[in-house]
């Protein structure tokens, strides 16, 4: 599970994620995202989400909400 900022000094998490989906190994190509972010736009959004994350959390969160978040996209095992 990856969490991540989006607006970091030298290297944004678009590029981060974007680096990460062309890794060469199938898994960790595809390691599940969640966007933890000040970028709150609409248009913020689905730029984050067609980069590569699967979920888009805007800024202030609370712990119950990134919880809720990083749980549903953890995988299911046996279902």
């Amino acid at each position: 599970m990856i969490v991540s900022d989006i607006a970091m000094p030298e290297r944004d998490g678009i590029a981060f994620i974007e680096d990460v989906r062309r890794l060469p190994d199938p898994k960790r190509r595809r390691t599940p995202a969640v966007a933890l972010t000040a970028l709150a736009r609409e248009d913020d959004r689905r730029r984050i989400l067609s980069a590569g994350f699967q979920s888009h959390l805007p800024k202030p969160v609370t712990a119950a909400q990134l919880v809720q978040s990083v749980a549903s996209l953890r995988p299911r095992h046996g279902a």
